[in-house]
């Protein structure tokens, strides 16, 4: 698990990745960092300017095969309440360091594909994911409620080029809060100034610069699917995931 989010952290060897190809590449590319939000951090993005978007609650719920065969192979096929299935490729990890990237894919049969792909299998009538969990033994792996602040802030970078980061603060319904600040770019070329904006933002909220929060999907599993958590373990080492 690159770092995105779960505490699988940096350092651990990571999974033959993969990065979504062909067709399959249309999605945006996510680059993010996940941080523990303190209690004045919500303050801190006022002073900076940052404007609070909304404040929203809803439910993830994440599949995989028993082996975890998607998350082990750096994949993440999520349905969340009122927005429909995402599935997360592994990004071509151009840059080491604490954050995360990955090609999102959010069509249905995109992501059909690329399931089948990943998972070397062929299913007939591809094009909707719920047709086709039972097909490629995908199941319910975990589920659980998010209360998120998001937020919205456009830095300027050295060369002088604006660019809008989101920073989102969520609690989850177990109790975990962790925040992220993210940016969405087109091609891998644009990754590297993200993430220097991605830094300094991150330095301007107090973020130390090695500093790794695990995502909620991974503290989940460590605390109610602690089999689950040592399989990735065995695959990620200490590295973090989204």
């Amino acid at each position: 698990m690159r770092q995105t989010g779960p505490s699988i952290t940096e350092g651990g060897r990571t999974p033959d990745r993969q990065p979504c190809h062909g067709s399959m590449a249309q999605g945006l590319i996510e680059v993010e960092r996940k941080f523990v939000p303190g209690p004045g951090t919500e303050e801190r993005l006022q002073e900076l300017g940052g404007t609070l978007e909304h404040r929203v609650t809803f439910r993830d719920s994440y599949y995989d095969t028993p082996e975890l065969s998607l998350m082990r192979a750096d994949y993440w096929l999520r349905q969340r309440e009122g927005s429909g299935w995402e599935l997360k490729c592994p990004g071509a990890a151009s840059v080491s360091g604490p954050h995360t990237e990955y090609t999102e894919l959010t069509a249905e049969p995109s992501i059909v594909v690329q399931l089948c792909e990943v998972l070397g299998a062929v299913v007939p009538g591809a094009g909707v994911v719920a047709a086709v969990l039972g097909p490629l033994g995908l199941q319910l792996v975990a589920s659980f409620v998010t209360k998120r602040s998001a937020w919205k802030l456009v830095l300027s970078g050295a060369d002088g080029e604006e660019r809008l980061l989101r920073v989102d603060l969520d609690t989850a319904d177990f109790g975990y809060a962790v925040g992220e600040v993210e940016a969405l770019v087109d091609k891998e070329a644009e990754v590297p100034a993200a993430l220097e904006k991605i830094h300094h933002l991150s330095s301007l909220l107090g973020v130390l610069a090695q500093e790794k929060a695990p995502a909620k999907l991974i503290v989940y599993l460590q605390r109610f699917r602690p089999q689950d958590y040592q399989r990735l373990l065995e695959v990620y080492g200490s590295k973090e995931q989204p």
